[in-house]
């Protein structure tokens, strides 16, 4: 494809594939109001980034969710926008809660795919020596793959209900963790207004059996050392500190959510025909919030997000007993303590500030993460001084960011920044890019000791296949709607 050469003017336009742009800043760019949009498009980016992301459908897909009914200033999207369904992954969108619509698009079909960040008193020395026996711990303990299951024991019909309804506070009960955990998760690891009684029994049967696993794809558990200490109060204020190991987990709602998502789509098709609601593109399938159909994706959504939690949760407490066995101490007396988990695919009710007056709203956030700024009341203590963790993971092969939320970022984009690198070569390609190389061995002559289902899985993984995310953290950085805390690189990873 053609991309976009010149270098654009500060207010000039510029256009491809259709879609026109205006240079608000640096990394300000906005797709001006026309047609039936209802408000403009805004995304976050460098000029470089801008000419990669203008190649795909992306853009557009930014243009197309301004059409939607009751939403709110901008259209949105992070610098790791890249094309995805409906929605495309990097966007965001406020709803008014009266006027506005929830479209499952916006939200994504591994609802609640999201990250945790667990940090310990280990440092880059106690580890050597014990990289691959480590490795070869977290993947036998914890399962991965597509259709991955056997970590926990099967699940009846009243226990699914039960992790529907309370999330991660139904692995804390059931021995996978502490209570003190669920102090460090977004909404403490339980979206309110669940209803189980709204989920199909083919979810059901999906997830009974998928509690504890990573999945496949981009999901990952990392075991990663401390290189960079941006911030130091901030830094402090986390427990993070130069050197240090700390692991990433990164994973969803797997068949139990994917399920929910599938079938609520076949519900929203209906409502747009019941509603009158007019789309540029069938994949934005939506229904209003107060509706009966809004109302019941919203229950069962809640369903896969508490779902989600408590499979991160469950794997978190997998994690520690490997480190317990290749260690020999307890995961106190080690200090793996969870920093924060914060969640990627989600709609859930907000407070935010319009034209000076508090409202609530409807956040669609996909491939976005809250960043909520310092003093806000739903930052949890110690970090409230400083603002919310914003976990930005990167690919298997370089490094990952710990930024922190900003008051920029509650006037800019109701309170969010970006969740990743962000794709930018699809599985095939990724394929043909690697064709005959020896990836794995790659890695391990680098320091860095991968195990997964398949070769196959890796492959596709490949750096190359992701936008650098020190990009992404520099753009977010930069325009001050999250600042940089830490980076952390891998040592340590296990993928499906």
């Amino acid at each position: 494809m053609d991309r976009e050469e010149g270098r654009l003017k500060e207010g000039g336009m510029a256009s491809e594939g259709g879609t026109p742009f205006k240079k608000i800043s640096d990394y300000i760019w906005e797709i001006p109001k026309t047609g039936g949009m209802r408000v403009p498009g805004r995304i976050f980016a460098s000029e470089a980034m801008m000419r990669t992301i203008k190649t795909d459908k992306s853009t557009d897909q930014v243009a197309n969710v301004a059409h939607l009914p009751g939403i709110l200033k901008y259209s949105m999207a992070m610098p790791d926008i890249h094309w995805g369904y409906g929605f495309p992954i990097g966007g965001v969108a406020a709803m008014d809660l009266q006027e506005g619509v929830v479209s499952p698009g916006g939200v994504g079909y591994d609802i609640n795919c999201g990250v945790r960040l667990v940090r310990t008193h280990l440092t880059r020395k106690d580890l050597i020596g014990h990289e691959k026996e480590l490795v070869k711990a977290l993947f036998h303990a914890i399962p991965t793959g597509v259709g991955s299951r056997g970590a926990i024991r099967k699940l009846n019909q009243g226990e699914m209900e039960q992790v529907a309804k309370k999330g991660a506070r139904w692995a804390v009960e059931n021995g996978f963790g502490e209570a003190e955990d669920l102090h460090f998760i977004e909404e403490n690891g339980c979206l309110k207004g669940a209803d189980s009684d709204l989920v199909s029994q083919r979810a059901y049967d999906r997830g009974r059996d998928q509690l504890g696993t990573l999945g496949s794809g981009n999901h990952f558990l990392e075991v990663g050392v401390v290189t960079e200490i941006y911030l130091p109060t901030v830094a402090d204020a986390f427990g993070l500190f130069r050197d240090q190991i700390v692991i990433w987990i990164h994973t969803g709602s797997r068949g139990f959510g994917y399920q929910i998502c599938e079938e609520s789509l076949y519900d929203m098709r209906r409502a747009v025909q019941t509603y009158g609601i007019q789309l540029p593109d069938s994949q934005l399938a939506c229904a209003p919030i107060q509706s009966p159909e809004g109302q019941k994706y919203m229950a069962q959504m809640a369903c896969g997000a508490n779902f989600a939690w408590a499979n991160r949760q469950c794997i978190m407490a997998l994690a520690r007993g490997s480190f317990e066995q290749v260690f020999g101490r307890s995961w106190r007396e080690l200090g793996m303590y969870l920093l924060y988990d914060v969640c990627h695919n989600i709609a859930k009710r907000e407070k935010h500030a319009l034209d000076g007056v508090e409202r609530e709203v409807l956040m669609h956030r996909k491939g976005a993460t809250r960043a909520y700024p310092p003093g806000h009341p739903l930052t949890p203590e110690p970090y409230r001084s400083v603002g919310q963790p914003v976990l930005v993971p990167g690919d298997m092969g370089r490094y990952s960011f710990v930024l922190v939320g900003t008051e920029k970022a509650m006037e800019l984009t109701f309170g969010s920044s970006c969740h990743g690198a962000g794709r930018m070569m699809s599985r095939h390609a990724a394929m043909r890019e690697a064709k005959g190389r020896p990836i794995i061995q790659e890695l391990e002559r680098r320091g860095i000791h991968i195990m997964a289902t398949g070769r196959r899985t890796v492959v596709e993984e490949i750096s190359e296949a992701y936008k650098d995310v020190a990009d992404v953290a520099h753009v977010v950085d930069r325009v001050g709607i999250s600042r940089k805390v830490a980076k952390a690189e891998p040592i340590c990873v296990i993928k499906g």
